[in-house]
């Protein structure tokens, strides 16, 4: 029986940030059900940082969403120690709202009173470095800063697991890389666990722990690689090159192997 179970806040502590048993993942399609996901069993331990890597379509941002709790598993159970953040490639922030306002949204909708909310926003947005944006609308903002309005707005969920699904792919390459350290920075202060989404090689290995590789579709645990790199770390450093080209022909095989471009 497929389940998404949270873990209630206050209960005793876990081994894990998301457990991932045995799920698997259909949708209606003209020729009938389509499998997308098979058989994943994955877990995030508490304050690790594991990227899910695959070729396009491969299922790993249905994934996600399935341990964010947006949809359902068709077999298997998901748990989770607490309610996740979950952040998309677009920040989705409300453009008739400040930075701060956006904020301060999040932090309403959990609870916190109202006379907290602008000094914990102004305590966010300086974590991601835009101290004195809180009343700066969306349109002023530039593409990575307002990445960085929604990753505040994710952290302000407080959190335990934050799901990041290629928060930075539509973002040009200097500013991903000065958000890869912003992110690594602020996973190290915070203690969060993060899953991240990611196609792109490099970008997995120059923030994770741990990579998960899945197969071509239906998406299955391929293989795994623990990177015991030390942070911080470049895209370029050749440690992080020499992995990269290790994980690139495993994931270029399974392309080959289900038929793939």
């Amino acid at each position: 029986m497929a389940t998404t179970i949270l873990k209630a806040e206050g209960a005793e502590s876990v081994e894990y940030a998301a457990r991932i048993e045995h799920v698997s993942k259909s949708f209606a399609g003209p020729a009938g059900q389509q499998l997308v996901l098979d058989d994943i069993t994955l877990d995030v331990a508490p304050g690790e940082f594991v990227t899910l890597l695959g070729a396009s379509g491969c299922g790993k941002s249905t994934l996600l969403n399935l341990v964010a709790g947006l949809d359902r598993p068709t077999a298997g159970g998901i748990t989770t120690d607490g309610r996740p953040s979950l952040m998309f490639q677009e920040h989705a922030l409300f453009p008739w709202l400040t930075a701060g306002k956006n904020i301060e949204l999040a932090l309403k909708l959990r609870g916190v009173p109202k006379n907290e909310r602008r000094g914990r926003a102004e305590e966010l947005l300086e974590l991601v470095r835009l101290t004195g944006s809180h009343g700066k609308r969306v349109h002023e903002l530039s593409g990575g800063m307002r990445q960085r309005v929604a990753l505040a707005r994710a952290l302000a969920q407080d959190s335990r697991l934050l799901l990041m699904d290629e928060p930075f792919a539509a973002l040009d390459a200097i500013t991903r890389d000065v958000l890869h350290d912003e992110l690594t920075r602020i996973w190290a202060e915070t203690g969060v666990s993060v899953l991240f989404v990611t196609h792109n090689v490099r970008e997995a290995v120059r923030l994770a722990q741990r990579v998960v590789l899945l197969s071509s579709r239906p998406g299955r645990v391929a293989r795994e690689w623990r990177v015991d790199i030390p942070q911080p770390r470049r895209i370029e450093d050749a440690p992080v090159a020499e992995l990269s080209l290790e994980i690139t022909e495993v994931l270029r095989g399974e392309i080959r192997r289900h038929g793939q471009h």
